[in-house]
């Protein structure tokens, strides 16, 4: 590749390259999108990128791009090089925690994956109260918000900014409950929500397309749905 500005190599659903997207708008960074069908993968693609996932973030340098791969890097790599606000605490020991609470963020998405593409309800009940209990862990460390840290958004934000956005979608389907009792988590899912950099992580299309994804799946999520229609 060789581009002029930042390029994020992206997939519509991927809740990583969500991840990239939203540090690069708090960053105020100007960048470009290059989407591509992980079931179709193109030649190019394979290329450049070691596992063959995304998101990929090509920085122009020279007579071709420098390649970056896996979120947390590129997110990394954005927060020591830009500019805008700093996302990561100053104090060593406070960063070195919201990075732990960055891969907590991570086994929630691995949860997650398995939660809405399963097609057995023993599974899938295994992940319900998984993430359940993840999301009473989180409880009991958030404050008064409205952000992970407080009032200033940071990098642990931007990873569960994606993981919440999962839930807009499956709690029209069905009310889960896997929230309830929780306030903290509530509130914070909200806040992040209305987050801009959040906001417009994903096209207007996110929802269809996740359906859509959850229908190709034949996700027990859909079983659920018309059981409680």
């Amino acid at each position: 590749m060789h581009s002029k500005v930042l390029t994020l190599v992206s997939h519509y659903l991927c809740p990583y390259v969500q991840r990239a997207s939203i540090v690069l708008s708090e960053k105020g960074v100007a960048f470009e999108r290059t989407y591509i069908d992980l079931a179709a993968k193109p030649d190019w693609f394979l290329r450049i990128s070691p596992l063959g996932k995304v998101p990929l973030l090509a920085v122009p340098r020279g007579r071709a791009d420098a390649i970056l791969f896996e979120s947390a890097v590129i997110c990394e790599y954005l927060e020591e090089t830009q500019g805008g606000p700093a996302l990561h605490p100053a104090d060593p020991l406070l960063r070195a925690r919201h990075r732990g609470w960055m891969e907590f963020g991570s086994s929630i998405l691995a949860d997650l994956w398995v939660y809405e593409t399963t097609k057995d309800e023993a599974q899938f009940e295994v992940k319900w109260r998984a993430l359940a209990q993840k999301f009473a862990t989180l409880e009991e460390e958030l404050g008064d918000g409205p952000y992970f840290a407080g009032d200033r958004f940071c990098m642990v934000d931007a990873v569960f900014g994606p993981v919440f956005r999962y839930f807009d979608l499956f709690e029209t389907l069905f009310e889960s409950g896997i929230f309830d009792g929780l306030p903290r988590v509530q509130a914070w899912r909200l806040a992040l929500a209305a987050r801009p950099s959040v906001a417009t992580a994903v096209g207007e299309d996110y929802q269809e397309r996740l359906m859509g994804f959850l229908q190709r799946h034949d996700a027990h999520l859909l079983t659920r749905r018309r059981a409680a229609a």
